[in-house]
This record gives C-alpha cells, sequence and structure tokens, in this order.
C-alpha cells in the first residue's frame, strides 16, 4: 500500500503529537509598566498629581486664544479682499452707466436731428445726395 492512502499513519502522527502548557510572559504587564513610569497611587497623589491643574488650564486658554486670532486674522482678510472685490465691481457699474448716458444721447440725436442723421449716413452707410457728385481723393 502506499503512503498517500495509508490513513492508519496520518491518524497515528496527529495523535502522537502533544500541545505544549503555555509558560509565562516574560513581558510585564500594563500595570506594572504604570507603576515603573508613574509611580504608585500614593506617590502620584503626594506629588499633586501627574501635571498640575493651572497649567492644563493656562494650555486650554492658549488654545482657545489661538483658535480665536486665526479666525480673526483669517476673516479680516476675507472683508479686505471682498471690499477690493466690491470697489472693482463699482469702477465698472460706473463706467457701463457712462457709456450707456453717451449711448442715450447718440440715440436721442440720431432719432430727431436732421443733421446728426444726415453725418451719420455720410459717415457710416458712405451715402450721398441725388445731386451730389463725389471725387475720389487719393
Amino acid at each position: 500500500m502506499s503512503r498517500v492512502a495509508n490513513t492508519y499513519w496520518v491518524d497515528n502522527r496527529i495523535r502522537s503529537q502533544r500541545v505544549l502548557p503555555r509558560t509565562a510572559s516574560t513581558l510585564p504587564t500594563v500595570k506594572e509598566l504604570s507603576i515603573e513610569l508613574i509611580g504608585t497611587r500614593a506617590e502620584v497623589r503626594r506629588r499633586g498629581g501627574i501635571i498640575p491643574s493651572w497649567v492644563i488650564l493656562g494650555m486650554i486658554m492658549l488654545a482657545t486664544f489661538g483658535v480665536c486670532v486665526t479666525v480673526t486674522i483669517r476673516s479680516l482678510g476675507e472683508a479686505r479682499n471682498a471690499s477690493a472685490q466690491y470697489l472693482k465691481i463699482q469702477q465698472d457699474v460706473d463706467s457701463l452707466r457712462r457709456g450707456n448716458a453717451i449711448l442715450q444721447t447718440e440715440i436721442l440725436k440720431l432719432s430727431s436731428d436732421p443733421k446728426a442723421i444726415e453725418s451719420a449716413a455720410r459717415s457710416q452707410l458712405n451715402m450721398a445726395r441725388a445731386n451730389e457728385i463725389i471725387v475720389p481723393v487719393e
């Protein structure tokens, strides 16, 4: 018989293997580490805690002040940018209003003044009166 087909040999081999019991860990526990680093509760109380409460309060106040200053500086910068953009847009609007006023007066002249109509027809449309002779000059 071949070894592949021999399941008895495989079963005996598995049965013969023994699981070793767990050995104690050589690593220190968390409690032992904290006692080494910080000390016992009595030692911590005797020292007045790890960090004094006034230091924690000071750090909180300093962080709050930093956030307030950052927000204020950013909002002032944005307000400056917005006012500059407003002035630029206001100047654009004023120039467009002046252009509209000029075009409005030109419309009024072309609709009512016969001399303005004639000059516009001559310059823009190259028109001439029926009794005029046009002589090109080079």
